[in-house]
């Protein structure tokens, strides 16, 4: 299973890498919504996990791109540290499958992950 995982914060974007890569996870990292949104125009993911607020491109237009332009269903999980309500609607609004507000519980995500791909890792 291939991912994308855009996330500035270069401490939090290793370490889920790290974990996702441990549990048998392909993942391609980017510091940048840009170079993430050419990458997922390339290639063909499994499962796009993006920040909302990035440099380039942010979470949101990613997600609306990819449903959007791209007409693609990849699942997308959101992440954010804001607790605003109106975002999380917004997000699910514009096809986000998942919302999870930091920090990010790595055993929570997998859950969230494994439940949107129906697998069991």
């Amino acid at each position: 299973m291939r991912i994308v995982l855009a996330e500035d914060n270069d401490i939090l974007r290793r370490s889920l890498s790290f974990f996702l890569e441990s549990k048998g996870f392909t993942v391609d990292q980017f510091a940048d919504g840009k170079d993430a949104m050419s990458a997922i125009e390339k290639n063909s993911y499994n499962l796009i996990l993006t920040d909302i607020n990035m440099p380039g491109v942010s979470g949101m237009e990613i997600t609306q791109h990819v449903r959007n332009s791209l007409g693609a269903v990849t699942p997308i999980i959101i992440f954010t540290s804001s607790g605003v309500e109106q975002t999380e609607l917004d997000c699910f609004d514009i096809g986000a499958n998942e919302f999870i507000a930091k920090p990010i519980s790595p055993a929570v995500l997998l859950v969230r992950i494994n439940k949107l791909l129906n697998t069991s890792f």
